[in-house]
Parts: C-alpha cells; sequence; structure tokens
C-alpha cells in the first residue's frame, strides 16, 4: 500500500470510534457527490452531442440489440 495512505488509514484507526464512524460517513458522502458531478458532467456532454447531432435517435430495442452486437465482438 502507498505510505501516506497506510499513514491516514493509522491515524483513522487511532480516533475514537464515533469520529472514526462520521469519517466514514463524510467519505461515503463525498464519494456520492463526486460520482453525482460525474454523472452530470457525462449528461451534459450527451445533451451537447445531441443538439449537435452527433448522436442518432434509435429506439430502446434498437440499442439494446446494438448493445448486444457490441458485447458480442468483445468475447
Amino acid at each position: 500500500m502507498n505510505s501516506n495512505l497506510d499513514r491516514v488509514l493509522d491515524e483513522a484507526m487511532n480516533l475514537p470510534p464515533e469520529q472514526r464512524e462520521m469519517l466514514i460517513q463524510i467519505l461515503q458522502r463525498r464519494a456520492i457527490k463526486q460520482r453525482r458531478d460525474e454523472i452530470a458532467q457525462d449528461a451534459r456532454l450527451s445533451l451537447a452531442e445531441f443538439k449537435e447531432g452527433k448522436l442518432k435517435i434509435q429506439t430502446a430495442t434498437e440499442a439494446i440489440s446494438e448493445l448486444r452486437q457490441f458485447s458480442q465482438h468483445e468475447e
């Protein structure tokens, strides 16, 4: 493991149990927020590409069929 990470983990384990739980909750909330921000950014980029005509319109059935074909070629 990375020495910085080891130090952080050691420090976290030295916290009282209540503070350790708070730290876990804070880290989980921040990770969730970061993931939401990433999803929102992806959505903004996809919407912009759609508005620019870079994406084709297709039905759900067509999209699923295309995904299946793609996954079969990956194997």
